[in-house]
């Protein structure tokens, strides 16, 4: 993992223990795209036996507005997870272009990014997600549809990655039901990264995200410890408003 500045440095960006990679054999399936997009190694020689180059070159027809799904779906999760680094703030402060809310939105964020650092921006990640005792906000389906963690909508999203051969990565505190966890399988389905017979991004997102996650992102933006993330809690909260908008619409 020399290319992503070794096994520390890896761990870091993908948000999970330096011992938990290294005792990796292989790449677990929903590590694969992370850690592409952190060694820039295609997903094609990082686990070629999940993907193959026709499935890669499916994934670059895309049309604009799945590919911008995808990307927005990636960049948050990737946010969700952990807090930026340098490196990654200084890609969000980049200009934005286009018109509409979601543009306005991505601008906030970019300004967000210029008032802030890597040390901050880090602290204030702990301070909502994590904490010493707990952050101040639970980024789970079960916490948001039952009040406790570790409840039924944790074994159906358990039930429903079974089913597109995602298994949990070892080393993980987390559970599956987290928001970011969530929006990367949704960035793999558009992608068509990963696929079942009876589960697509649209049914994921109606089973798994649709019912609960508005309220989490109401949450994040009046967050007392949120400063950066307020404008990524609109951006979240904009996506979900579009996708549920789209998901209610006549088949």
């Amino acid at each position: 993992m020399a290319v992503a500045g070794g096994v520390t440095s890896l761990a870091k960006s993908l948000g999970v223990s330096q011992p938990a990679i290294s005792g990796w054999k292989r790449i677990p399936p929903d590590r694969v795209l992370a850690v592409e997009a952190a060694t820039g190694i295609p997903r094609t020689e990082l686990r070629p036996d999940l993907y193959a180059e026709a499935e890669i070159a499916a994934a670059d027809t895309l049309d604009e507005v799945a590919a911008a799904r995808a990307d927005t779906y990636a960049l948050l999760a990737h946010l969700l997870w952990h807090a930026p680094d340098t490196l990654m703030l200084n890609r969000l402060a980049a200009p934005i272009t286009g018109e509409g809310v979601l543009a306005e939105a991505r601008r906030a964020i970019a300004t967000a990014a210029t008032q802030t650092d890597a040390t901050r921006v880090e602290r204030e990640h702990f301070n909502l997600f994590t904490g010493l005792g707990g952050g101040e906000l639970l980024p789970y389906a079960s916490y948001y549809l039952t009040g406790f963690v570790h409840e039924r909508p944790l074994a159906d999203v358990r039930r429903d990655l079974q089913a597109l051969g995602l298994v949990r990565t070892e080393g993980l505190s987390e559970p599956e039901d987290h928001i970011a966890f969530l929006f990367e399988v949704m960035a793999a389905l558009i992608r068509g990264a990963v696929s079942a017979d009876d589960i697509d991004d649209a049914i994921f997102f109606r089973r798994h995200i649709q019912g609960w996650s508005a309220r989490l992102f109401d949450d994040l933006e009046r967050a007392e410890a949120a400063q950066f993330y307020k404008p990524v809690g609109r951006l979240c909260r904009l996506l979900i408003d579009i996708e549920t908008q789209a998901a209610e619409l006549p088949i």
